[in-house]
């Protein structure tokens, strides 16, 4: 016999099925800056509604998910992408009625360096650098700034890059930076892409900000050391990770577009900040074009790891696409070389989305097959964020939008090169280092001090420390 549980939901299922078939798809004319900002707006509102923080005994600034309650799938880095989505949103639109509980979120969320001890379960450190770098990207574009007795959003990209850089070991696989953050953590011995490379693209992009070339040279040792284990191939084709018990030698060949996405974004950054340099246009253009071939095949853009077969997408797998579109949107603005191709992918795509929703601004997951998926098991809000980023970016071809700023080009937002050295939540503080504006000696010399502090702190359970003494340059100068 069938439970009657089951024949219920059954119905629902089914009820629901019609209803989504029934209901029309989201109505928008791509030639009309006006129409893409109202269907902007209809996505925006719906993927807004997800978001229960500002309700009572919610917490500000995340998603339901783990590890705070049951209630949904989002981890605790998925919202500050969120974040950053709206504020590409405003930057693009111009609607600003999402502003005050964008700021509410990413300030409350702040503590520690984007480090608090409510996430320690789940915090690698590409989770705290997915905050950082929408922290980053509200003082690119001149998003409102706090009330001065509260952080800045130039000072918190900085905090975050200032704890990680100290992460970076040599003892294993000759650098780089581990997946995560507490060693008690599971995948702690895993070094991997994304936190690689979001730790790239935040020092690229402090770098073309701040004019300072510690951190241009930070986003060049990344690039070598990823090319150097083999992450980076010949081909430009960006690999997953390896564990330090192999010295990362095991590579997943596994291909995310979030990693390719985010490096794609920090190259295009170096290249501007470096004048457009051979080096880095060499490794944008190879980037680029590899990306393209390999997450657009037939001009729309697939998550080639689990979607083309079979579907096997999670829920942080569900919002990549909008992780890719608004990279490419700001590769677009600084390269210039690359705007045509860029323009006519975000043209083919952000049609292609569009046709996965509904007009309430429910949208699905593929854009590869002309209509609504109805796939909910793994968001929506993911489905929402790409969805909102490709109508978003796709005004960089309607109306004039400025690439991102720099303090040298109207950028107001108060930096702190100290920001994030203080003593940490997760670890214990260690004794004050000099430091100043030496060259490379000075870096290495600091750099094996750090290496030598953390075979003490083992011993008490941790191994990375961002604590500093406060000084006029980050303590990793």
């Amino acid at each position: 016999m069938v439970a009657p549980r089951a024949v219920a939901a059954a119905i629902l299922l089914l009820a629901a099925g019609r209803d989504a078939r029934a209901q029309p798809t989201l109505s928008v004319d791509l030639k009309s800056p006006d129409s893409i900002k109202s269907a902007a707006k209809i996505v925006a509102t719906k993927l807004v509604s997800y978001y229960h923080g500002t309700e009572y005994g919610k917490t500000v600034g995340i998603l339901p998910g783990p590890p705070s309650d049951g209630l949904g799938p989002y981890y605790w880095w998925e919202a500050g992408a969120m974040w950053g989505t709206l504020i590409d949103y405003w930057h693009y639109t111009g609607d600003d009625r999402y502003n005050a509980i964008t700021s509410e979120a990413l300030i409350f969320q702040s503590a520690n360096s984007y480090q608090h001890r409510n996430w320690t379960a789940s915090l690698g450190n590409d989770d705290q650098a997915f905050w950082g770098m929408s922290a980053m990207l509200a003082a690119e574009v001149n998003f409102p700034n706090p009330p001065a007795d509260q952080p800045q959003w130039l000072a918190l990209a900085q905090a975050v890059f200032n704890t990680q850089a100290p992460r970076w070991k040599t003892d294993y696989c000759n650098g780089g930076l581990r997946w995560q953050i507490p060693p008690t953590n599971g995948g702690y011995n895993y070094k991997n892409s994304i936190a690689n490379v979001c730790f790239l693209n935040l020092g690229a992009r402090l770098a073309r900000y701040t004019g300072n070339e510690t951190y241009s040279f930070w986003a060049e040792k990344t690039w070598d050391w990823m090319e150097g284990v083999g992450y980076i191939d010949e081909y430009f084709n960006v690999y997953d990770g390896g564990n330090v018990e192999k010295n990362c030698s095991d590579i997943n060949f596994v291909q995310f577009s979030s990693n390719a996405a985010v490096l794609l974004h920090g190259a295009a950054i170096m290249y501007n900040h470096t004048k457009g340099s051979d080096k880095w246009g060499i490794r944008l253009a190879g980037l680029l074009g590899r990306t393209l071939d390999h997450f657009f095949p037939n001009g729309t853009m697939v998550e080639r790891a689990c979607e083309l077969e079979k579907m096997q997408c999670n829920e942080d797998q569900h919002s990549f696409k909008g992780y890719m579109l608004r990279a490419l949107a700001t590769v677009a603005t600084v390269a210039n070389f690359t705007r045509p191709v860029i323009l006519e992918t975000l043209r083919f795509n952000t049609k292609a989305a569009v046709q996965s929703c509904l007009s309430d601004g429910t949208c699905g997951f593929r854009w590869n097959i002309g209509k609504y998926d109805g796939d909910t098991d793994n968001g929506p809000a993911g489905q929402a964020m790409s969805a909102l980023a490709a109508l978003s970016t796709l005004l960089i071809d309607q109306q004039p939008v400025k690439g991102p700023l720099t303090d040298s080009t109207g950028g107001t937002s108060v930096g702190d090169p100290n920001a994030g050295t203080g003593p940490a939540a997760l670890e214990p503080p260690r004794p004050a280092t000099p430091s100043d504006r030496g060259g490379a000696s000075v870096i290495t010399a600091l750099l094996l001090a750090s290496f030598l502090c953390s075979l003490v702190w083992i011993c008490s359970g941790w191994t990375e420390s961002p604590g500093a003494p406060a000084t006029s340059q980050p303590p990793w100068i």
